[in-house]
């Protein structure tokens, strides 16, 4: 994954507003009904391949349901009325008896006797937690520290009923939901607030063209992703954060290709299913039609680009038998992202979902552990486990025996070596998807896990005080991790060169590091602190706020997400 590109030479002109885009933001804004009558109007009229005629389109079918509900009635009505009673018809005679009433003695009503005096007993709703850099086993949240800009006592991106039915997965990523997932899965304020301190950091780091330092198209999806996980879209529901998702949004879409792919990757593009997972979950939280588009195209090269095993190669290599566990994790995460969206019209995606599996499994080492090309084990095991996960493969042996093997696994900076035999230098990635498997597996393993990594990286992130003004004019901290193993090769590396503290031995030293290094390790570590609530766990069912229940029948118009996590 090395590159050499500069991303000062990024072929990008910021003042090139392209019409694609404009269009694109303008369905972010809040319209009145009125005007989204009189724009549907104007829009039906427009080329099909404009942004005027989709969102007409888009609105159209919106209101199909209500309009429907609306107009059959009345026909129905009208049909009812206009038909006419044929029969006989003439002079009736009826007898009528007249009947003396019977007089009923009144009743005598005794008086229901006063209630009981009582008084609730009111629930206690506050969460006694930890507000410093400091996560106990049991950790729990206090709600009376703002984790958010948002208020977390609305929930401003409340699912609603709608043709789409996202189950399990969006709603808990809302400011209400998080601190409930926080406090449920054994967060902490502290945690939150060191979240806080790298979306800002990472907002800091942006570049005018939307991207973020290193290899253009991957930092730029991993910074996504990390937004994402919070919550933050664009809009006026996200005002710190939300510009900063646009001009990254912005920049991926302008940079994609006819084909689906790139302009800018790395060496063996890994670049591809990083920018492709971000496109397709932004489209899960956005529904907007033009991330939409691009999501799909970014998902056609990946599905033709699967071997029959089920796995993939650098460059998403069709020709060769090369499975690459690392390469397969991007790619099966794209995947699942895709499947969560739920209507992205990519031929094959099913069939690449469920093949996904043989090709992990084909790189399993029995007794646990799954290797890099062919069977083995190291810290490309917690790839294979997550991803297996994803794919609703959890319960499978290669997942269960490869928990065990990792559960010796430490979550230390100083002593980042001790691991598992078979492990190597990058660490920091390899953690990003152990925590997140140790997550999805639950119970006591989880517990053990949080108790070491949550307070490690509230510890180990390094904070800048006073750095950025909030959206109310508030000096804030930011902070950043570099990752502690002078090993790790940092595919997204590049930009300016940086001091980077690392360990060996447990000796703390420091040594050349680059920007786009750094970028990637805060994604890796900020995304790892937001588990709690970015994916829902994928080993019992939740049902949280006004989420639809799994056993909901579906209605004819609906659009059904079965979602796991």
């Amino acid at each position: 994954m090395d590159s050499n590109l500069d991303p000062t030479q990024v072929d990008f002109d910021p003042m090139a507003e392209s019409r694609a885009f404009k269009e694109m933001m303008k369905l972010f804004e809040e319209l009145s009904f009125m005007e989204r009558i009189k724009r549907t109007l104007r829009g039906i009229n427009m080329p099909h391949d404009s942004g005027e005629y989709k969102f007409a389109k888009l609105q159209i079918q919106r209101l199909a349901g209500p309009a429907m509900a609306i107009v059959l009635p009345l026909l129905i009505v009208v049909v009812l009325l206009s038909i006419k009673t044929h029969g006989q018809s003439g002079t009736g005679i009826v007898a009528v008896e007249i009947v003396e009433p019977t007089v009923i003695d009144d009743l005598e009503h005794e008086e229901a006797p006063p209630p009981e005096d009582f008084e609730f007993e009111p629930l206690d709703t506050e969460y006694d937690g930890p507000t410093e850099n400091f996560a106990p086993e049991t950790a729990t949240f206090n709600q009376d520290v703002p984790v958010s800009p948002k208020p977390a006592e609305v929930n401003s991106v409340a699912i609603i009923k709608s043709p789409i039915v996202m189950r399990n997965i969006i709603g808990s990523r809302n400011p209400g939901q998080r601190g409930k997932l926080l406090a449920k899965y054994g967060g902490s304020a502290g945690g939150e607030e060191t979240v806080m301190r790298a979306l800002r950091w990472l907002k800091s780091k942006q570049l005018e063209n939307g991207s973020w330092p290193g290899v253009p198209t991957s930092n730029t999806g991993l910074a996504l992703l990390t937004f994402l996980a919070h919550g933050e879209v664009p809009g006026s529901d996200c005002p710190e954060f939300g510009p900063t998702v646009e001009k990254g949004l912005k920049f991926l879409l302008n940079t994609q290709n006819e084909d689906g792919l790139f302009k800018h990757r790395d060496g063996n593009n890994y670049s591809h299913p990083i920018a492709a997972y971000a496109l397709c979950e932004a489209y899960s939280m956005t529904r907007n039609p033009l991330l939409k588009e691009a999501a799909a195209k970014s998902m056609v090269p990946i599905i033709k680009g699967q071997h029959a095993s089920g796995g993939w190669d650098y460059k998403m290599n069709p020709a060769t038998d090369r499975d690459d566990t690392s390469y397969m994790g991007w790619c099966a995460q794209a995947i699942k992202a895709a499947t969560i969206a739920g209507d992205l019209e990519v031929d094959g995606m099913q069939e690449a979902y469920y093949r996904a599996i043989k090709g992990f499994q084909k790189n399993y080492r029995r007794g646990g552990g799954f290797g890099y090309t062919s069977p083995g084990r190291g810290g490309l095991s917690g790839v294979g486990v997550l991803c297996m996960q994803l794919l609703d493969a959890g319960h499978y042996e290669e997942v269960k025996t490869t928990l065990e093997y990792l559960d010796s696994c430490t979550f230390s900076f100083p002593y980042w070596e001790q691991q598992p035999a078979g492990f190597a230098g990058s660490i920091m990635y390899y953690w990003y998807y152990i925590t997140q498997a140790k997550f999805h597996a639950g119970g006591n393993r989880w517990r053990s896990w949080n108790a070491q990594f949550q307070p490690e990286l509230i510890k180990e992130q390094q904070v800048i005080k006073n750095a950025i003004m909030d959206m109310d004019g508030k000096m804030r901290d930011i902070g950043f991790w570099d990752s502690p193993s002078p090993k790790e090769s940092h595919s997204g590396g590049g930009g300016a060169i940086q001091d980077r503290k690392v360990y060996e031995g447990a000796e703390q030293k420091i040594i050349d590091g680059n920007l786009g290094g750094r970028v990637m390790d805060t994604c890796l570590s900020a995304l790892q602190l937001m588990v709690y609530y970015r994916n829902l766990p994928t080993f019992e069912k939740i049902e949280i706020g006004d989420m639809a229940e799994p056993s909901q029948a579906l209605e004819s118009t609906d659009v059904g997400i079965q979602i796991t996590w």
